[in-house]
């Protein structure tokens, strides 16, 4: 479980295709406190540590299956040596929840489609794949590429986000451009709260 509040940014150093995908990470954590079978989420994806390392920087590696090539953007060729991805370790108890809750498993991938400063904030306006549009409403919360964003505005499967300074600092998403697709998970409640509705109507 996560709060889509990003911790580091990693830097994707190698890839291989072992019947499963597999990366190393390269990131400013810790390496002693990374135990093999923790949960890190790579751009929003809840991965799991199979290797760690320091030579010659600190680095982490997961297996990606196909499954999680196919709902996410990794399946969009976006991950190659040298990308630059949100990272977030997972919560423990008595951990500050400032985002909200974020399980680590994408629904989907959205394409940025618009990029415009705004003051000095950034404007970005993202297309929802149809099935997911729904779920998403004007005030609450998504992750995108892990990072826990309030919605401004929703106009069929086009929603808005405004992302401050500080954010497009400690994030990749100042690296963002229009044309990107980015993994998106909608908020566990409105996924909830959808199926009861759905329930009650059979």
């Amino acid at each position: 479980m996560f709060t889509g509040i990003i911790t580091d940014i990693g830097r994707i150093i190698e890839m291989e295709k072992r019947g499963d995908l597999r990366a190393r990470i390269a990131t400013s954590y810790d390496i002693s406190g990374i135990d093999l079978g923790a949960s890190i989420a790579c751009d929003g994806v809840c991965l799991t540590v199979i290797a760690t390392g320091t030579d010659p920087e600190g680095w982490f590696d997961v297996e990606i299956s196909a499954e999680t090539v196919s709902k996410t953007n990794i399946g969009q060729n976006r991950w190659a040596i040298g990308h630059r991805v949100n990272l977030e370790r997972a919560l423990k108890v008595g951990d500050e929840l400032g985002g909200h809750i974020v399980s680590g498993h994408v629904d989907g991938v959205a394409e940025i489609v618009e990029r415009r400063p705004e003051g000095d904030s950034l404007r970005l306006r993202f297309r929802a794949p149809d099935d997911l549009a729904g779920f998403i409403a004007p005030k609450g919360s998504v992750a995108l590429n892990g990072t826990s964003l309030t919605v401004n505005e929703v106009e069929g499967a086009i929603f808005g986000v405004n992302l401050i300074p500080h954010t497009q600092k400690v994030t990749t998403w100042g690296e963002a451009q229009q044309g990107d697709l980015v993994n998106l998970e909608i908020d566990t409640l409105s996924r909830y709260v959808a199926r009861m509705r759905d329930w009650a109507a059979q």
